[in-house]
């Protein structure tokens, strides 16, 4: 659901204090030359490098500054990731550029260009995508993974697709109803007024435990903030109903029993996106990674349980 995508580039969750402590998103970042483009990062704390890769596909990194405190004593180094395409990065001239592949090989890229030996990887929604393809390809320098209300496979991508729109037709039928004759006009997903209609129904009846955790507080606009074009090269033109292209085609599930390094992964009980009943199948495809469901969070444990979360992921990172 493309509406997943954006909502963190567009919420304040640090106050104006809070953030004097830490570098500014806009002017604080570094480019690197990866691949040919510039790719914009900002670097948090000092210690174990953790490459923190954006939901999406299709959004940026500054929604994920409201984990800068989990820098604050401890031996742990942030760096907030924009991708190709997104935020203060470069754009392509062509959309056939941004693919899976490339987000990956842009992760190894970056970690080169910052003369890092091995890198741990938090992978939210979409950037779990791009966590688990790096550590199955290059798990000489992945120090630990974890898959943060993330996706194993285009069948689990699928299941949201479907989950959601369930949801949708059960709970907001006049939405539902619109979206059909849109539909029956031959509107697809990747068609404004269908992601017009979608935007219809609240960000936090299908992300998240408590909406009253999601209110913006007047953020200052940040560049490029979700590349739609991005994302619907990635999931194909009617990736809300059917999922296309590169999404429709990933599968991790045969290869992740056989990563050694440290795993965790992440889940929601409320989450109607990464759903829960194909989030426990990380249990089977994955056995010798810790799996942790946080009872009172939707899509982003990292905002509706931060403090949990962050005592987990300061232990995790000690392995």
């Amino acid at each position: 659901m493309l509406k997943q995508l954006f909502f963190l580039s567009s919420i304040l969750f640090l106050s104006v204090t809070a953030r004097a402590q830490f570098p500014d998103s806009w002017t604080d970042g570094k480019y690197y030359l990866v691949n040919g483009s510039k790719l914009y990062a900002v670097t948090v704390g000092k210690g174990e490098p953790v490459f923190v890769i954006p939901g999406g596909p299709g959004g940026n990194h500054v929604g994920y500054r409201i984990m800068d405190s989990l820098t604050v004593n401890s031996n742990i180094q942030l760096i907030y990731i924009d991708g190709f395409g997104r935020g203060k990065s470069d754009t392509a001239k062509d959309v056939t550029e941004y693919t899976i592949s490339r987000d990956i090989e842009d992760i190894e890229g970056l970690r080169k260009a910052m003369k890092l030996e091995k890198i741990a990887l938090y992978g939210h929604s979409y950037g779990s995508v791009v966590a688990q393809g790096y550590a199955i390809k290059y798990p000489q320098t992945t120090s630990h993974l974890i898959i943060a209300n993330g996706f194993h496979s285009y069948l689990m991508w699928q299941a949201n697709d479907d989950n959601s729109n369930h949801e949708i037709k059960t709970n907001y039928p006049e939405v539902w109803d619109t979206l059909m004759k849109a539909r029956e006009k031959g509107a697809v997903s990747s068609d404004q007024v269908h992601q017009d209609i979608y935007g219809k129904v609240p960000y936090g009846f299908l992300y998240t435990y408590n909406p009253d955790k999601f209110r913006g507080r007047g953020s200052k606009p940040y560049p490029n903030p979700f590349n739609s074009k991005l994302y619907y090269q990635m999931v194909g033109r009617d990736g809300d109903f059917i999922v296309g292209n590169d999404i429709g085609n990933f599968d991790y599930r045969k290869d992740l029993k056989n990563l050694k390094m440290p795993i965790l992964v992440l889940a929601g009980r409320y989450d109607r996106v990464a759903v829960p009943y194909m989030q426990f199948k990380y249990k089977e495809y994955c056995p010798q990674a810790q799996f942790v469901l946080f009872e009172r969070s939707g899509h982003n444990p990292q905002v509706e349980e931060k403090e949990k979360l962050f005592k987990i992921l300061v232990e995790f990172l000690k392995k």
